[in-house]
């Protein structure tokens, strides 16, 4: 039985569906590597018959040392997931670190992925709930696997709430 249905791609997530490869980057580092890599992924994926999003994060915010790279940012990351939407046809799953970005990411994004370190930010879990978009909810090592009933209860809340 299909659980989730992205209709525009004609995916579905659930039992009897095909397994769904979400795949690409860990973060952005420039337009180029990012068309290079989905180009890739989605033809061994579609040799293979399996449906695919790319992934990639504009921004890894919970990076342990402040010298990291974090990656370009909400703005040249939307653009460049937009490119990659467009010039590969594919979806795009990316995550999201505030509340503010909820909006702007679910303009671009098919999927929105809650980092596991925010899995249980009430207010957040409720701004990428009632973005529209299907959410991926990462789960935090700290929480046991039982948890997360609590948090998947607060973002169905959080979506019945807005008519979702």
């Amino acid at each position: 039985m299909t659980a989730l249905r992205l209709k525009k791609w004609n995916i579905g997530i659930g039992k009897g569906e095909p397994l769904l490869v979400i795949a690409g980057l860990n973060v952005l580092e420039n337009l180029d590597l990012a068309l290079a890599v989905g180009k890739h992924l989605k033809e061994v994926t579609t040799k293979l018959g399996l449906p695919y999003v790319f992934k990639a994060s504009f921004d890894k915010a919970n990076r342990s040392s402040i010298n990291s790279y974090r990656g370009p940012g909400l703005k040249s990351g939307l653009e460049m997931l937009s490119v990659v939407k467009q010039t590969l046809n594919v979806a795009i799953a990316t995550d999201l670190h505030e509340v503010e970005q909820a909006g702007p990411v679910a303009a671009i994004a098919d999927i929105v992925q809650i980092p596991a370190f925010l899995c249980r930010q009430t207010d957040f879990i409720e701004a990428v709930a009632q973005s529209g978009k299907p959410v991926n909810i990462k789960k935090g090592q700290f929480l046991a696997p039982g948890d997360m009933k609590h948090v998947i209860d607060k973002a169905r809340a959080a979506a019945r709430a807005k008519g979702l």
